[in-house]
Parts: structure tokens; sequence; C-alpha cells
């Protein structure tokens, strides 16, 4: 009776045994299985990963939601950047590494490609209309070095001569921007077009607008500059701002002269816009304390002052400020030939004859925008 007790016990327990170990094998397989394939899908996916747009999200959401896949985008982007992105881009490229904080530079870069990749084209919500001849290009070129700025590197002309091609067309011009990014586009004769405040008006009543302003006699020799380099017919400066000199009599129908009657234009604009929506830089100050006059931009922008004075040197050549050199390149990145060109020598009593002329203008122009820009 022992002997078949102990016998039943003895294959009662082989058998537990082997389920036991049967179980256990199979077990141990099971996890090899999920823990291999595991494995192979994620490096499939450090391989292939790519994040969906999100057209809904804010720029500075989006850029904190997807930073780590942001960061490899950048790696391909910069790796096929040549292919992907026009001339001007390649020039927010170049602009970006002017800055001495290489951490600016890389936000920069950073929120430039992923705008390339998940941003959209808007119409601007701040533009520079003005005036010719005032450093407008200037002020464009500085600000863009911006993070949070993406500019049209051409004038579109959009709100004088190519109004009939509707806002779709003007939108497409634009570059890509996150939510967070300010979209900008300069033309300088929108301030001197009087259907430009009402179209600019129709577009968006929110419009920021700048206004680099200068010392209208030196406004107009500068204008007359550029103008004799491409016709060197044309009459003499004296010839075309006077009806007659000698009784200084002002031709206010010529271009040149009337840009400069600044009060006569803002009058126009303030019809649509509050004053507190514009802007006026200084293109004397531009000149002298660039870093200043950017910061106050900056901050009619709403963005954080990172353009300073660490960005620029003056550049005696030109006597122009220029953005120091960018690290990818041996040069400095100044404006081109013709910005900082000699201007024509006019006879100093023509020049005080304009002055005279102006000063009436410069005074109503000071009491309205509440700045005196010091120019009599």
């Amino acid at each position: 009776m022992a002997h078949r007790f102990l016998s039943s016990t003895n294959r009662f327990s082989a058998r537990f045994a082997f389920m036991f170990t049967v179980s256990l094998s199979c077990t141990y397989l099971c996890y090899n299985i999920i823990f291999c394939r595991s494995t192979i899908m994620t490096n499939q996916g450090y391989e292939g990963k790519r994040c969906p747009p999100s057209k809904n999200a804010g720029g500075k959401k989006l850029l904190g939601k997807l930073d780590d896949c942001a960061s490899q985008e950048v790696r391909y982007a910069l790796h096929d950047s040549a292919a992907q992105r026009g001339p001007s881009d390649l020039r927010d490229q170049q602009k970006v590494r002017a800055s001495s904080g290489s951490n600016w530079a890389d936000m920069k870069l950073k929120n430039m490609t992923v705008a390339q990749k998940y941003g959209s084209k808007k119409l601007p919500n701040a533009l520079i209309v003005g005036v010719k001849k005032g450093g407008t290009r200037a002020v464009l070129e500085f600000i863009r070095i911006h993070p949070d700025v993406r500019a049209l590197g051409t004038e579109p002309h959009f709100f004088d001569r190519n109004y009939d091609r509707g806002l779709d067309w003007y939108r497409g011009l634009m570059p890509r921007t996150l939510d967070s990014q300010i979209t900008l586009e300069k033309t300088p004769s929108y301030f001197v077009t009087r259907e430009a405040p009402r179209r600019i008006s129709s577009m968006s009543h929110e419009t920021k607008l700048i206004v680099v302003v200068r010392n209208p006699v030196t406004r107009a020799i500068s204008d007359y500059t550029q103008t004799l380099s491409k016709k060197p017919d044309i009459p003499t400066f004296e010839e075309l701002a006077f009806k007659n000199k000698s009784l200084g009599l002002v031709d206010t129908s010529w271009n040149a002269i009337r840009i400069g009657m600044y009060i006569l234009h803002l009058e126009n604009w303030l019809q649509y816009f509050r004053l507190s929506q514009m802007h006026f830089v200084s293109g004397e100050r531009l000149i002298t304390d660039p870093a200043g006059e950017m910061g106050r931009v900056q901050d009619f922008l709403g963005l954080k002052r990172i353009i300073t004075d660490k960005h620029f040197y003056f550049n005696r050549t030109k006597g122009f400020p220029c953005l120091k050199k960018p690290e990818s390149s041996s040069q400095p990145r100044c404006l081109g030939k013709s910005k900082g060109r000699t201007h024509v020598q006019i006879d100093q009593e023509v020049i005080e004859q304009l002055q005279e002329f102006y000063r009436p203008f410069n005074i109503k122009f000071y009491e309205t925008v509440g700045q005196d820009f010091k120019w009599d």
C-alpha cells in the first residue's frame, strides 16, 4: 500500500515538474518575441520618424511639443537646404550667423527650418511702408536676423502696383511662418501712394506700420543721386528742385521734393490707422545708433530685444553700420553698393532754401508724431 502511494506521488511530481518547465519555457519564448519586436519597431521609428504637421498649433506650442522631432528635422533640412530653399532663405541662414550669440543664431535657424516644414504662408502683420532713401533696406536687413521675424526680401509693390492681382497672390509671395512669428514686407512707395492706407486697412485694421524718415533735404539729394547713377543725362538738381530759384519757388510736383513733405502723406494714413499703430524710425539715428533704433523697432513689434549693439560695427568706408561677420563667411554683412554712395555736391544756398521750404512741414510733422527729429 505504501509502495503504491509513493509511486503515485512520484508520477504527480514528475507531471508537475514537466508542466512547470513547459510553462516557463513558453513564458521565456513569448518575452523574447515581444522584446525583439519592440526593439525592431523602435529602431525603425528612429530611422524613418516624421512628425505630422499641425496647422492649428501655435508656433511656441508646436516648438515645445515637437522639440525632439524638430531637432531631427533640422538636421535633415540642413543636409538638403540648398535643394529645398530659395535664395531669400539662404540669405536668412547667412544673416542669422551674424549674431555673436550662438544660442540666438541656433534659435533663428531652428525657427526658420521648422517654419519651412510646419508653417504656413500668411498675409503680413507688419509693413515697412516708407520712405524711399530713408533707410528702409537697412531696417529690413537688421530686423531679419531676429528669430521671430520672417520677411520677404524683395519689394512686392502689392498695394500700389499689383493690387488687382488679389490677396491670394500677395499671400503666396510670403515666406512660411509659425503662429508665433511675424510676417513682414517692405515697399517704401506705399507711404506716398494715396490708395495704400485704405487698401492695407481693408486687409487688416491691426497691421503695424514702420516708417523710416530722414532729413527731407538730404533724402531728396540722395534720391537724385540714385536717379543720376541710372540716367546721367537728367537736368541738374537745382533745375528740377525749383520753378524759380531766384524767388525760392520750389517745384513740389517733383517726386524727390514731394516725398519729403511727410505730414501731407501722414494725414492720409491717419484716416485709416491710429498713430499708435505707426512707428517712426530716424534715418539719422539708424546710422549713429543702430542698436538703439532697432531696439525700439523690436519693442513696437512686441519682440524680445535680441538685436543689440553686439551685432553691429561701423563701416567707415560706406559711412554706415554693418552686421558683424557671419561665422560661415570671410566677409561682414553690409548693404549693397548702392547704399552709402557719395552724394552729388549741391550748392549751400540751394540747401538752405530747401531747409527753409521744409521747415513748416517738419514742425507740423514733429507735433503730430510727438517726436523731434532735429532736422532744422
